[in-house]
């Protein structure tokens, strides 16, 4: 087992409530849209919990491997809207909170030397980040959508 600092634990269990709640936030809405008649959506709202998942069991075995008992702090209340614009929105933002404390965390780790742990956070990041990407590439193709149907043709 490998000694960790105390703030690189930190880091890891805030990083667990935060992928946790994700879990918890995407198969949620999920089951919504599933009610909504929104299966498309609610299939890759599956995937991304499925995504999510992998994360957490990632960092319980981190925390694991630096000899500390995985614990969830504070899981975040499920976040809703009436419409997947608004869920994609909310989403949006708990992936930036997602990319912010893995950024912070990996710099921390850059900071004090820690290698190993700033290329465990930096993997996260880049793949949250795409996570984000995705979801804001998916809003602006449903804005692209709703703009193109209000359109009117004029004489």
């Amino acid at each position: 087992m490998d000694a960790a600092h105390p703030r690189v634990l930190g880091y890891l269990g805030r990083a667990l409530s935060l992928e946790l709640s994700a879990v918890q936030q995407y198969m949620t809405q999920a089951s919504l849209l599933e009610l909504w008649g929104e299966t498309a959506a609610a299939e890759r709202f599956r995937q991304e919990t499925v995504e999510e998942m992998r994360h957490a069991e990632r960092l319980v075995q981190r925390m694991l491997q630096l000899g500390v008992a995985p614990a969830a702090s504070q899981l975040r209340p499920v976040a809703h809207a009436a419409d997947l614009d608004g869920l994609l929105r909310l989403n949006a933002v708990l992936e930036q909170d997602l990319i912010q404390h893995y950024g912070e965390a990996m710099r921390f780790c850059l900071l004090i030397g820690d290698g190993n742990n700033e290329a465990f956070f930096r993997a996260l990041l880049d793949e949250e980040q795409h996570h984000g990407e995705a979801i804001v590439t998916w809003l602006a193709s449903l804005d692209s959508a709703r703009s193109r149907s209000l359109q009117r043709a004029t004489f």
